[in-house]
C-alpha cells in the first residue's frame, strides 16, 4: 500500500528513477563511487565473490526514488566495481501496486525492498529462501526482534536492512536552555514536563505545549496510530503488542483501551494541544509534514514523529543537540523502560542465482550499513553499524537508540496488520477519536472490519 511510502518519503517525491538504471559500468570507479581508482580496495569485497569475467545483472524494484535512490546508488558502487555485478535499480512511487502485477505477471525483479512486513508476505511462496550463507550473516547482524518479519514459516526470506525510529519527541534545544527544561527520562517526567510548558505558555496567544498534524489525504489518522503502537508497547510490552498484531487479542480488549486512553491524555488533552494551531481538531486539518512546525516560532515546544521528520524541517533549519531542533527518546513508564516503535526496509529475493544470492548478502552486511549511511540520512539497525559514520546528528541517534542492549524493538502495527484494519478503519477511527468518538465506540468499530 502506498501508505507508508507517503510516511517515510514524503520530501522525496519527484520523477523517480529511471526504470533498470545500471548503476555503474565496469572499469574505471565510477563518479558516484567518490573513490579513485587507487583508493578502491577490492579485497573488500572478495568474501561476496568475483564476477567481473560474466558481469551478470542483478535489478532491484523499491519504492524508493530521487535523491535517496541516488544515495543507495553510491553506497554499493565499490561493490559493482569490485565484483562485476551489474546493479539494475528501479525505485518506483507505485511500487505497492506494481509489485502484484509484475510477481503474478511472471516479470518479479531479482530483489525488492519491502517497506511493510505485512505487504511481503502475500508473496512468500515466491520468494526464495535465504542460504545458509544468507541466514547466517542477517542473524550476525540483526537482532530477533527484527528478523522476525521476514521469516515465515521457520525459514528466512527476508532479511532488514533499513531502520527508523517514531518512538521521538521533536524539540527546541533552545527554548529547553533558556527555561531550564530538561530532557524526561520517563513518562511521569513528560507529564510533568508539559504541565510547567503548559503554565509557562500560558501568557502567549495560540501557544501550548504539544502541537500535530494528522491530515495525511486518504492515510489521514496514522500519526494517531503510531503513538497508540508506542502506547501499547509501553503499557504491555512486546508480547501483549504481538498478539494485538495477529489479532488473538481483540482490537477492542481493554488493554488497547487502555493505550489509546494513555495517548489520549497527551493528543486530546485541550491544555496540551494544538500549539501554532488552535484546538484538539484542529489536527485533522494540518498535515502531518507541517505537524511540528510552530516548535520553529515558540508556539509549540514539543512533537512526537519519527526520525524521518528530519526532512520536514525548511531549508536552512539546524537539526541537532544545539540546532533549532532535536529529539529525544520519547520515555518509557520508568527509566529502564526502553520500547521502541519503529519500521524499516526488508530485502527479498524472487530468483536463485550466485549473483543474487551475492547481492543480498552485501546488503546483509555491516559494510554495507555504514556505506550507506555515509552517502545520506539513513540509519540502520545492524549490530555492526558505526553511529560515527551517520550523516547527522539525528541518525545518530536513531542508531545509538537501536544499539540499546536493553531496548525491545516492535515493527509498526498497522504495516502489519490486514490492510482493510491496519491502514483503513484503525486510520480511520482514530481520526474520528480526536474530533470526539469515545474510545470503545472507536475500538468497537475497528475490531467490526477485523471480523468482517
Amino acid at each position: 500500500m502506498t501508505i507508508q511510502r507517503r510516511r517515510r518519503f514524503a520530501a522525496l517525491t519527484g520523477a523517480g528513477m529511471c526504470a533498470a538504471m545500471v548503476v555503474t559500468a565496469c572499469g574505471a570507479p565510477s563518479e558516484d563511487s567518490g573513490l579513485s581508482e587507487e583508493e578502491l580496495d577490492c579485497a573488500t569485497y572478495e568474501e561476496f565473490g568475483d564476477f567481473t569475467e560474466e558481469k551478470p545483472a542483478v535489478s532491484i524494484y523499491t519504492p524508493i526514488t530521487d535523491a535517496e535512490g541516488d544515495a543507495f546508488e553510491q553506497a554499493w558502487a565499490p561493490f559493482v566495481e569490485c565484483t562485476g555485478i551489474q546493479i539494475q535499480y528501479e525505485g518506483s512511487n507505485d511500487f505497492e501496486a506494481q509489485i502484484e502485477v509484475r510477481v503474478t505477471g511472471g516479470d518479479a525483479p531479482d530483489i525488492a525492498f519491502f517497506p511493510q512486513p505485512g505487504l511481503m508476505a502475500r508473496y512468500k511462496d515466491d520468494m526464495v529462501p535465504a542460504s545458509d550463507a544468507l541466514a547466517e550473516r542477517a542473524a550476525a547482524g540483526w537482532s530477533e526482534d527484527w528478523l522476525q518479519y521476514g521469516t515465515f514459516d521457520g525459514t528466512l526470506y527476508a532479511q532488514p536492512m533499513s531502520a527508523n525510529l517514531k518512538s521521538l519527541v521533536w524539540y527546541s534545544p533552545k527554548l529547553f536552555k533558556d527555561n531550564g527544561y530538561t530532557v524526561p527520562e520517563t513518562w511521569d517526567d513528560l507529564i510533568k514536563l508539559s504541565d510547567t510548558i503548559a503554565a509557562d505558555l500560558a501568557g502567549t496567544e495560540g501557544a501550548k505545549p504539544w502541537c500535530a498534524g494528522i491530515d495525511s489525504g486518504e492515510a489521514t489518522g496514522w500519526p494517531v496510530t503510531d503513538w497508540v503502537e508506542d502506547m501499547m508497547l509501553r503499557e504491555h510490552g512486546g508480547d501483549v503488542y504481538d498478539q494485538w498484531v495477529s489479532h488473538e487479542l481483540p482490537f477492542n480488549d481493554s488493554k488497547v483501551a487502555d493505550a489509546v486512553d494513555k495517548a489520549g491524555s497527551i493528543l486530546k488533552n485541550e491544555d496540551y494541544m494544538n500549539g501554532g494551531y488552535g484546538d484538539v481538531g484542529s489536527m485533522t486539518g494540518v498535515s502531518f509534514e507541517e505537524g511540528g512546525l510552530p516548535i520553529l516560532d515558540g508556539t509549540c515546544a514539543l512533537h512526537r514523529q519519527a526520525s524521518f521528520y528530519s526532512a520536514q524541517w525548511p531549508d536552512g533549519t539546524e537539526v541537532g543537540p544545539e540546532g533549532d531542533v532535536f529529539a529525544f527518546y520519547l520515555p518509557g513508564n520508568t527509566a529502564d523502560d526502553k520500547p521502541l516503535l519503529g519500521g524499516g526496509e526488508f530485502v527479498a529475493a524472487f530468483r536463485e542465482a550466485e549473483e543474487v544470492d551475492a547481492v543480498r548478502q552485501y546488503l546483509a552486511s555491516g559494510l554495507f550499513a555504514n556505506a550507506r549511511m555515509k552517502t545520506g540520512a539513513w540509519a540502520s539497525a545492524h549490530a555492526d553499524a558505526d553511529p560515527a559514520n551517520a550523516a547527522d546528528p539525528m541518525m545518530q541517534l536513531t542508531v545509538e537508540l537501536f544499539h540499546d542492549e536493553g531496548a525491545e524493538f516492535r515493527f509498526d502495527a498497522s504495516d502489519l496488520m490486514p490492510g482493510h484494519v491496519g491502514s483503513d478503519s484503525f486510520f480511520d477511527e482514530m481520526t474520528q477519536w480526536i474530533n470526539g468518538k469515545s474510545t470503545g465506540d472507536a475500538l468497537d468499530a475497528i475490531e467490526e472490519t477485523w471480523e468482517s
